[in-house]
């Protein structure tokens, strides 16, 4: 049984969401998406600065058995992506709830209400 932390929200595409003091959500995979993905070797983040609405593609992540897309679990501004992952990619299977990949700045008025809770979430994926 893996460990999921509880204060963060989570979608049904296995992302994992930490809404940050300054409003803005930060944005990385869950343990259970890097397990499946295997050994990551490539990190796009191709949006930054565009508007982007929840659900739209952000990026892919690359591995040795496939490549996915990463998607935005609100709309709003791509603010920042995380740079270290163009040369550490696999900085997101060895600490995938501390491996953030992009920052979203959420519309005014944008919701979180289609996001999981921790133990939503764990009843997603089984665990």
């Amino acid at each position: 049984m893996s460990t999921i932390p509880k204060d963060l929200k989570y979608t049904d595409e296995h992302e994992w969401v930490r809404f940050e003091a300054d409003g803005t959500a930060t944005v990385g995979i869950t343990d259970h998406a890097q397990k499946q993905l295997g050994d990551v070797v490539f990190v796009d983040l191709h949006m930054m600065g565009k508007q982007v609405e929840a659900g739209w593609a952000v990026g892919t992540i690359e591995s040795v058995k496939a490549a996915t897309e990463v998607f935005a679990p609100v709309g709003g501004e791509v603010v920042s992506v995380n740079e270290q992952l163009a040369d550490e990619p696999e900085a997101v299977n060895n600490e995938p709830y501390a491996c953030w990949l992009f920052k979203i700045k959420p519309d005014a008025g944008a919701s979180d209400g289609d996001l999981l809770s921790a133990v939503a979430y764990a009843e997603l994926i089984g665990d």
